[in-house]
């Protein structure tokens, strides 16, 4: 158990550190390309299907991506424990530290800010777009940064405490067995022509492994609007959190979103543009002041302290449970 609080540990610091180095392969990209693989031999383009079968065959794709990305990933895990737990201890760093995204996040998103602040709203949107599903070609400046708060604030469960939760519980296997599912959502998850039916399962399955992780991280993310300093309100991020959490057509996407928008004192969400159609949404938050990119930079950094809260909540669990199980 020691072996893997280790691996934990030093698996979060180098993705606070290192991020997601373009010049290196990523699991996810393999994920991506079993799913891709998976729904070509499932959904041929040239086959009709009824809604049923449709269904069915997503159920298919919503089993077989997650059961061999879990082989795959204890089959590495098990082989380099066996060679020797110096092997096993640093291939399972390294697993743990591709489940992670907080520095990616922080990357990907501070381009965004770095573009606002020096007036290149073109090149703002086009990096915008790198982050979030929705059309960004007419936002104005408020809305860009509104649209990065949120995929932030959104992402500080999916991409950050909710893979550290189940990593924590089961390991890596467990860790990318959340991303696998997740990666799905993001795939075929739409409520399209194509996705409404197939995609049906893996939308279902990603909104039941983030039902209770969306709301370990919407408290981590309160008590680290306490502790972040004045430019957060803890009192407000607990008030919006209760009263607007549920404003997204997801049972989870506003849990993170609601306690940002209360923290920051901004208004989020609202109707936007995917794929050329409005979506109607409800807002998140109190316009309590004019969302400015500086406000990107906040939500990162109570992204940075909700995910140091949460690796510190976890390791204190994982050492109790090591404690206990030696006493026995």
């Amino acid at each position: 158990m020691y072996y893997h609080m280790a691996a934990f540990l030093m698996g979060f610091i180098m993705d606070m550190l290192f991020g997601d180095p373009y010049f290196l392969p990523h699991p996810v990209r393999l994920i991506g390309r079993l799913i891709s693989g998976a729904e070509g031999r499932l959904l041929r383009k040239n086959d009709e299907y009824d809604d049923s079968v449709r269904l069915k065959k997503g159920v298919a794709l919503a089993v077989i991506v997650p059961v061999i990305t879990m082989a795959a990933t204890a089959f590495l895990l098990l082989g380099a424990y066996g060679c020797h737990p110096v092997l096993g201890i640093a291939v399972e760093t390294v697993m743990t530290y591709q489940i992670l995204a907080a520095k990616c996040l922080k990357t990907e998103s501070m381009k965004v800010y770095k573009c606002l602040k020096d007036k290149n709203i073109n090149e703002a949107r086009t990096a915008l777009s790198m982050i979030v599903g929705r059309d960004t070609q007419a936002l104005n400046e408020e809305g860009i940064i509104k649209a990065a708060v949120e995929t932030v604030a959104e992402n500080t469960s999916d991409g950050v405490t909710a893979p550290m939760l189940y990593t924590a519980l089961g390991g890596p296997v467990l860790g990318f067995f959340y991303k696998a599912v997740n990666t799905m959502d993001s795939m075929v998850g739409y409520k399209n022509e194509k996705y409404l039916y197939f995609g049906r399962a893996a939308a279902k399955l990603d909104d039941l492994v983030n039902y209770i992780p969306s709301r370990i991280s919407a408290y981590l993310m309160i008590t680290a609007a306490y502790i972040g300093g004045d430019v957060f309100s803890g009192k407000s991020a607990r008030y919006i959190y209760k009263r607007d959490r549920h404003n997204h057509a997801s049972p989870n996407s506003a849990q993170t979103e609601s306690v940002c928008a209360g923290a920051l004192g901004v208004r989020l969400a609202g109707d936007a543009s995917y794929f050329g159609h409005i979506v109607r949404k409800p807002y998140i938050g109190d316009e309590l002041r004019k969302a400015e990119y500086e406000d990107i930079r906040r939500a990162n950094r109570l992204m940075y302290l909700t995910a140091w809260l949460g690796e510190f909540i976890c390791l204190c669990l994982m050492t109790a449970v090591c404690m206990f199980c030696e006493r026995m």
